[in-house]
């Protein structure tokens, strides 16, 4: 193993690259497999230097001189220049005055250091992208946006292959910020997992919809609430089967009374209030694509034992909560008018919002994103609409769909105590609610916090689906009884405490 000549931390001269001109570097280390210094420039840059392109200072201490007025002259032969002059500066015949040719020396050094044109390193073409240097192999193929001029110093990978192999420019800092990007290159989409694209500028992207693109989307909007309304109608039958089906449909006063509409609205005015009160802890959410972090209130479970003491005053009060089930139908259009209803709102107010704060998932079709969601994080002030609508009003309003259903089969069936597969399921769907709700910072790292928008997918998801779904269970016991002995009942407790 050849010995190296100089130590870390010395003080000498180096050659910059394409020129004869030496100036005061600092080593910094050295590679022993290819033999190049790492140096340091007064001005923060830092190359990699062969060992003959770095001389001690010593080589370049100032001959002394008889005259003080002018400067040294060049002598052939020796190797020592003045300090005072450019290193490239040809040898003047005639003396100057000092002040003069120092004048003259620093605007020499100046128009040299000007002219100073470093070879661009090439790489060899991989796909249609330039590997940068990120502690990555080169084989990754990663979609990247070349620097727009030579003073933005682009990554370079040891790997690469180059043109002039004589010098290697490798900046020390990671990341490099670009100070402004074109129009064109806002245009360039990088393809990859969320996680590695938190602190990139991402613009609308051109890629594989989900779901089945626009057809499928349509398709879901239109089936969904069809699909709804069929369980539910299935369920109020005496004989719920497939032989049965399609079931009847109801009247127009059967699915829509504004009473029933009023009181949806106020149970999910009540659960904003709740999540208003000035209770919880406040934590940041994940970073965003201009590495702000949002604020979210943590009190969930706090809304959740406040609407059991509201519902707790009703019953001890007398008010027959069975009400919901006897205009169940009702409540369900009411939710999906009210869901289509801030769908729209949504996609009209993400029209005006600003690029960096619409969603990964955005394609620019009009459909796509009214389902999707065009806006990432949509807010009033700092209330957050799609965080809110997350675990509000849906999972506790199924927790209440649920209590309901139970008081509803007591008192359909005459049962002085509800069954116990009706218990079975409002404990373990309870289980599954409280749960959430205690652990209600953990949504903020979902995809539907950090990568979806918020459209009618989550609207229509979270304010329909999840509470006249998810109940459908606890809906059909209430006309159709399961009696299971304590055994069978034992064996289900078992597994789902393995699960």
């Amino acid at each position: 193993m050849p010995s190296r000549k100089f130590a870390d931390g010395e003080v000498v001269r180096g050659r910059w690259p394409g020129s004869s001109l030496y100036y005061e570097v600092e080593i910094l280390s050295h590679d022993s497999n290819s033999q190049l210094y790492t140096v340091k420039y007064k001005d923060g840059t830092e190359l990699e230097l062969k060992e003959n392109d770095i001389k001690p200072l010593t080589s370049f201490k100032q001959r002394k001189s008889g005259s003080s007025s002018s400067s040294p002259s060049r002598r052939r032969g020796s190797r020592s220049r003045s300090r005072s002059r450019s290193p490239g500066r040809p040898p003047k015949s005639s003396r100057r005055s000092a002040s003069a040719s120092h004048q003259a020396s620093v605007k020499e050094t100046k128009r040299e250091l000007l002219e100073v044109k470093l070879t661009p390193l090439v790489l060899k073409p991989f796909g249609n992208s330039i590997g940068r240097y990120n502690g990555e192999p080169e084989r990754i193929e990663r979609n990247d946006i070349p620097p727009r001029s030579i003073q933005e110093k682009p990554h370079l990978s040891q790997e690469s292959s180059y043109v002039s192999t004589q010098y290697s420019l490798r900046p020390r800092r990671e990341e490099i910020k670009f100070k402004e990007m074109d129009s064109k290159e806002e245009e360039v989409v990088t393809k990859g997992p969320v996680s590695s694209r938190t602190f990139e500028v991402t613009a609308t992207q051109t890629k594989d919809l989900e779901f089945g693109g626009v057809p499928g989307v349509c398709l879901l909007m239109l089936g969904l609430p069809v699909f709804l309304f069929l369980l539910l109608l299935m369920c109020k039958q005496q004989d719920p089967s497939l032989l049965s089906f399609p079931p009847s449909l109801p009247s127009l006063y059967d699915l829509w009374e504004t009473r029933v509409f009023g009181a949806y609205l106020l149970w999910f005015f009540l659960q904003a209030l709740f999540y208003l009160l000035p209770v919880g802890k406040v934590v940041e959410g994940t970073p965003l694509t201009d590495g702000r972090r949002l604020k979210y209130r943590i009190n969930g479970f706090h809304a959740f034992i406040l609407t059991s003491v509201i519902v707790g005053a009703s019953l001890f009060w007398g008010v027959e909560l069975y009400y919901v089930y006897n205009h169940f139908l009702q409540f369900a259009l009411g939710a999906v008018v009210f869901s289509v209803a801030l769908s729209v709102y949504l996609y009209a107010r993400a029209l005006k919002a600003p690029r960096n704060e619409l969603s990964p998932a955005s394609s620019g079709n009009a459909v796509y994103d009214f389902f999707i969601g065009r806006e990432l994080n949509p807010r009033i002030g700092a209330f957050d609409l799609k965080y809110f609508c997350e675990l509000r009003p849906g999972l506790i309003g199924w927790v209440l769909i649920n209590l309901v259903m139970l008081l509803a089969e007591m008192k359909f069936q005459n049962r002085a105590a509800p069954s116990l597969a009706m218990v079975l399921v409002n404990s373990f769907q309870l289980l599954y609610v409280v749960d959430a709700l205690w652990n209600e910072e953990a949504v903020l790292t979902t995809m539907d916090i950090i990568h979806d928008g918020f459209g009618f997918m989550l609207a229509f998801g979270d304010l329909v689906w999840v509470p006249f779904i998810y109940s459908l269970q606890a809906f059909y016991l209430v006309r159709h009884p399961n009696e299971i002995s304590w055994p069978v009942a034992s064996v289900i407790i078992a597994l789902k405490r393995e699960y």
